[in-house]
């Protein structure tokens, strides 16, 4: 194992003449796709690896600045298939954050994908005059404070509201356990990250098929942004809603979500 895989905690699993990436998003890490997984080692090689910053990687290893900006992680990405001799065209399904991060990737080597599946994306976060992303910077400078003053109390807090649920529901109490397991100076860094970025001029870049997913209800991401995404991507897309509630819908509602994804990973988007 290279260096850049143990610090991702790379895995690859199965056998296909294929490769599938999975990606996750804020606050989770690989396990979050536990529920999918084994619909795919039959017929796929699958890569799983942790973005850094995960409760499950080595905070040490963790650069701020690098982190500032997406870059970063596509950067982590593109290093990632590189060590594991990744030449032909692989899938990518990347939630929230990843799915930015799949876009920035496929931006730099189109060569490397052969589609993007987006979970749960959002190009821009804050609102403006022509553009609805669900927050102000009122409330975003909110929620960084929160995360600064107590960040446990703010774990117990955004963990229901972002998946939809409860703490006595038990994928709520896991994503809060993935959350709280983020060291707080890591988890505010790319959180500001996160939700202060404006992809939206670098959409047209992308040329390679992206398949847009999102729940119908979404704290994070309002309905309308996979529409946006839809009309803005360089290459072709397609958009289908869910009548899930949450962020994490893979988690919250499997039944539901794995037939979606698998339906997308095994299909194309016609010209």
């Amino acid at each position: 194992m290279g260096i850049v895989e143990e610090a991702h905690n790379v895995r690859v699993l199965g056998s296909g003449d294929e490769t599938i990436v999975l990606a996750h998003g804020f606050g989770t890490d690989q396990s979050v796709w536990k529920h999918l997984v084994p619909h795919l080692v039959g017929s796929y090689r699958v890569v799983l690896y942790d973005n850094m910053g995960a409760g499950t990687t080595n905070p040490d290893y963790f650069d701020f600045e690098r982190y500032s900006s997406l870059e970063g992680f596509a950067y982590d990405l593109l290093a990632i298939l590189e060590e594991l001799g990744i030449v032909h065209p692989c899938i990518f399904l990347g939630h929230s954050l990843s799915a930015m991060v799949g876009a920035l990737g496929a931006i730099a080597r189109p060569d490397l994908f052969s589609k993007i599946i987006m979970l749960a994306a959002s190009p821009r976060y804050l609102n403006d005059p022509e553009y609805y992303g669900g927050f102000e910077q009122a409330d975003l400078d909110q929620l960084f404070e929160a995360m600064r003053e107590n960040y446990k109390a703010w774990c117990s807090g955004f963990a229901p509201l972002a998946i939809g649920g409860d703490m006595d529901m038990v994928y709520v109490q896991e994503f809060s356990r993935t959350l709280f397991n983020m060291r707080p100076d890591v988890a505010l860094c790319v959180a500001q990250t996160i939700f202060q970025i404006d992809m939206r001029p670098y959409l047209g870049l992308v040329t390679v098929p992206c398949h847009i997913i999102q729940s119908v209800k979404d704290l994070a991401v309002p309905v309308g942004v996979s529409e946006y995404l839809h009309q803005h991507l360089g290459g072709n897309s397609s958009v289908e809603v869910m009548s899930t509630d949450g962020h994490l819908p893979q988690l919250s509602s499997p039944e539901m979500v794995v037939p979606v994804l698998l339906r997308h990973i095994h299909g194309n988007i016609a010209a």
